[in-house]
C-alpha cells in the first residue's frame, strides 16, 4: 500500500512537473505583454505589476496585424483544404490496396516530417525566385503542403485501416464502384481521424514563421512574421512581440481546446480493432 501511494505521488509530481514546464512559456508571453517596458527588463523579473493594455491598443492601431491575420487565414485554410483534398484519397489507397512500392512511398510520406526545414529554406527561395512567385499566396500554400500532406495521409491511413474490409464488400455488392465506396463509406467512417489531420494541418500552418519569413517580403505576410518585424536595430519591443504572439496564439488554443475530445478520440480510433 505504501509503495503504491509513493507511486501515485512521483507520477503526480512528474505530471505537475510537465504542466508547469508546458505550460510556463504561454503564462510568460501573456503575463508579458500586459507589462511596460520598465517591468518587462527588469532583472530580477517582477511578478507582480500594474498590468497596462497599451501594446493591445499599439499593436491594433497599426493596420499591418489585421492584414497579416487575414493572410495567415486564407494561407492555413487553402493549404488545409488541399492537404485533404489530396492526402485523403491517397491514404484510402495505401490502406486498402497492395502494389508495388507501397512500402517505400509510405516511408517517404513518414520521412518527410524528419526534414528540418532551414535545410530547405535556401533551395526552396531560389526556386521561388526562379518560378516568380515569392511573397504570394501560392507559394506558401505549396510548401506548407509539403509538411501538411504527410500528416493527412499519415492520421488517416491508420483510420482507414481499422475499418473492416466487410463494408467495402458489402457496397460493392450494392454496385458501387472504387469512388463510391471511398466516398461513402471510408470517408463519413473515419471522419475523426480526417478532422484531427485538418485540426493539426491547420495549426501548424497558421503558427509557421520560417518559411513564411524567407518567401515574403510584404504583400502577403502572416501574422507570425509581423510579430518578428517589430525588432530592429535599436530597440526590442518585447510587449508589443509578446501582444502579438498572444493575439495569433489565443484563437489557435481556444479551438485546440474545444476540440480536444474529438481529437483525442480520433487519434486512439486507429489504435485498437
Amino acid at each position: 500500500m505504501t509503495g503504491r501511494i509513493a507511486r501515485k505521488g512521483f507520477h503526480l509530481v512528474g505530471l505537475a512537473l510537465i504542466i508547469v514546464f508546458t505550460l510556463f512559456p504561454f503564462y510568460w508571453m501573456v503575463s508579458s505583454s500586459f507589462k511596460d517596458q520598465t517591468d518587462l527588463l527588469a532583472s530580477p523579473p517582477m511578478w507582480l505589476f500594474r498590468p497596462t493594455i497599451s501594446h493591445y491598443a499599439e499593436i491594433w492601431a497599426d493596420q499591418k496585424l489585421t492584414a497579416a491575420i487575414l493572410h495567415s487565414l486564407v494561407v492555413a485554410t487553402s493549404t488545409t483544404v488541399l492537404a485533404l483534398a489530396l492526402g485523403t484519397p491517397a491514404a484510402y489507397a495505401l490502406a486498402r490496396f497492395q502494389f508495388r512500392g507501397k512500402g517505400d512511398l509510405w516511408f517517404w510520406f513518414i520521412s518527410n516530417r524528419m526534414i528540418s526545414p532551414i535545410v530547405l529554406a535556401l533551395p526552396v527561395y531560389l526556386l521561388a525566385r526562379a518560378a516568380a512567385i515569392l511573397d504570394t499566396y501560392l507559394v506558401l500554400i505549396l510548401i506548407y503542403l509539403t509538411f501538411t500532406l504527410p500528416i493527412v495521409v499519415w492520421i488517416s491511413t491508420d483510420q482507414f485501416r481499422s475499418i473492416p474490409p466487410d463494408l467495402e464488400q458489402a457496397a460493392r455488392l450494392e454496385g458501387a464502384n472504387q469512388f463510391d465506396v471511398f466516398w461513402r463509406v471510408y470517408l463519413p467512417l473515419g471522419l475523426p481521424g480526417v478532422a484531427v489531420s485538418a485540426i493539426f494541418s491547420f495549426i501548424f500552418s497558421w503558427n509557421e514563421l520560417l518559411y513564411a519569413l524567407v518567401l515574403t517580403r510584404s504583400q502577403v505576410q502572416t501574422a507570425p512574421v509581423v510579430a518578428t518585424s517589430y525588432m530592429s536595430g535599436y530597440e526590442i519591443p518585447w510587449g508589443k512581440i509578446m501582444a502579438t504572439g498572444t493575439l495569433i496564439v489565443l484563437p489557435v488554443t481556444i479551438f485546440a481546446l474545444l476540440v480536444s475530445r474529438h481529437m483525442v478520440r480520433g487519434l486512439t480510433m486507429g489504435a485498437t480493432k
